[in-house]
Parts: C-alpha cells; structure tokens; sequence
C-alpha cells in the first residue's frame, strides 16, 4: 500500500527502508534534505513539506509519524491537518506520553480522523529483525493499517492492545521494564568488574551466559557485542540519558498504588549518573565527619 513517513532518523529511516523492501510505497518528509535524497535514492517518493507529502497520497491517507514526543508531534499533526479528509489516518509511532496520545484521538476523532499510536521496540536493529509493534487503535482504523503492521514487524511480532492509548500506555511499560534490566546488567558487571580477588574476562562471562544461562537475553548479547569491542569500555562516559518512558511509568505506579521500587531505583540511578559530583554526597561525607570524626576527600 502507499503511505507517508515523517521524520527519516534512526527508527524511521530504517522502517521506511524495510516498508519498501516489503513492497509498500512511501512518501518520505524529514527536515534535512540529506534524509529525504538518501531515501529517494533507494526508491521512495520525496515531498517538499508536509502539505506536499499529503498531496502524494489517496484516501484513505495514512501518514506515520516518527518524531519526538511532546510539541513536535502537535506540530506535525496541526500541520497535516489541512491536507486531510474524514476516514484518513495518523499513526504516532514515537514514544509518546498516553496521555496526550488520548487527547490526540479525541480532537481528532472529532474532524474524522483516526489515530493510532504504534509503540515501537526494536532500535537500529529493526531493519533487518523487525519491529514489536504495540498498537492502540479503533479496529476499523487497525484492519486498514494492518499490513504495514505485518511488513515491520517479525511473525507475531505486533498485537493490537486496545484503543488509542493503549499502545502508547503498553509501550511505556514496556521501557520501565527495560530500565530495570538494564540497571540489574549494569550492576553484575560492575561487580565482576570491581572484583579484587579474580580478574575476570566481562567478555567471556556474558558470551557463556548467553549459552543455556537462565540470564540470557537479547539485552545480553548487546553486552558480549560491546564488551568484544572494549571490555573496559574506556571510550564511554558513564552518563545515561532517560527519554521519559521511564518517569512516566513510575508516576503510573504511584498513581495505582503499585510498588516498583526496582524500576524507580534504575530510574534515580540514571538520573545520578549525570552528576560529575554530588552534592548529596557531599552532604552525606560532611556530617559524618561532624558527628563522628570520620575522614573526608578534600576536592
């Protein structure tokens, strides 16, 4: 089928790529003309603007988009809007809050415009192993969407989880899952890695790991790639950004009153990682040295 993707960066580019490949048309619009010439070259159809990229399409429209969260989604849809009729539809495919994803649908809704939102996981790895697609959605608007779900996706690889929303409600979930595994990884191989009574190969242990290891996973299998590379990681700084998933799902928690002291903790973690010093910390070191007497660094 012929549909529109918005924004070419790592996630769209290489859904637009494996669309294609899949035997869809796309009409492409990106910011950089660099973006849009590179996948013209490999056969999509580039648009000036955005008004222009809905011109490029037939009812009904459907137009994917793959920006950033918050303004810039608002954005691209108040702007879409004038080249849009009743029954197209709008697929938000970035990480977006659900809350604005339900207020989204509901203004939309009213001008006769579907929304849906697609939750997707998969990184730069998507291309050539498919999407996880959560997708909220009205049915009528998901059956029409339908075989571009199946094109990205791996087989069973996608799943309509309820009305819009409830993609993006899934999908949130899903990455505070994924900060609490990835800060249990962290902390095994910090350990392994501090260790004064063995030198230990991080290389090795997460290769025998990913062999019949009740802890093997995709996530671990990133971790031999990057240690085969540099088992020190000496070219990195330790400075971990969040993009939002997983504040919201601890707020989600403590509106439900559901405990989840292991996805809050990684989420804190982060946020520590971005301080070269600590002014807790230093807090912490100067009363101990007031009520005990105990040592301090000086900076």
């Amino acid at each position: 089928m012929r549909l529109a993707m918005i924004g070419l960066g790592r996630m769209g580019g290489n859904m637009t790529e494996r669309l294609m490949k899949g035997g869809h048309e796309v009409v492409v619009f990106a910011r950089s003309p660099e973006s849009i010439a590179k996948y013209v070259s490999q056969g999509a159809t580039g648009a000036a603007n955005v008004r222009d990229l809905a011109s490029k399409l037939q009812s009904p429209k459907v137009v994917w988009i793959m920006v950033p969260a918050g303004k810039p989604v608002d954005d691209t849809i108040a702007s879409l809007m004038p080249g849009m009729s009743k029954g197209d539809v709008i697929i938000d495919g970035g990480n977006s809050n659900y809350h604005d994803t339900i207020r989204r649908a509901s203004m939309l809704e009213h001008e006769g415009i579907n929304f849906v939102d697609a939750g997707t996981s998969g990184g730069i790895w998507g291309l050539a192993n498919g999407y996880c697609l959560m997708i909220g959605a009205a049915d009528r608007a998901f059956k029409l969407c339908e075989p571009i779900f199946r094109t990205l996706a791996p087989k069973d690889g996608y799943a309509h989880v309820g009305p819009a929303g409830a993609g993006h409600y899934v999908k949130m979930i899903h990455n505070g899952i994924e900060y609490g595994a990835l800060q249990a990884y962290a902390e095994g191989y910090e350990i392994l890695h501090a260790s004064k009574t063995f030198k230990l190969d991080l290389h090795q242990i997460a290769a025998v790991w990913n062999r019949g290891s009740v802890v093997r996973s995709w996530l671990n299998e990133l971790a031999e790639q990057a240690f085969s590379k540099d088992a020190q990681l000496s070219d990195l700084k330790g400075y971990v950004e969040d993009s939002g998933e997983g504040r919201w799902t601890v707020q989600e928690a403590i509106d439900l009153d559901v405990p989840a002291p292991v996805i809050t903790l990684s989420l804190l973690a982060r946020l520590r990682s971005r301080q070269a010093d600590s002014f807790s910390a230093k807090v912490i070191a100067a009363l101990r040295n007031e009520f005990g007497g105990h040592s301090v660094k000086k900076a």
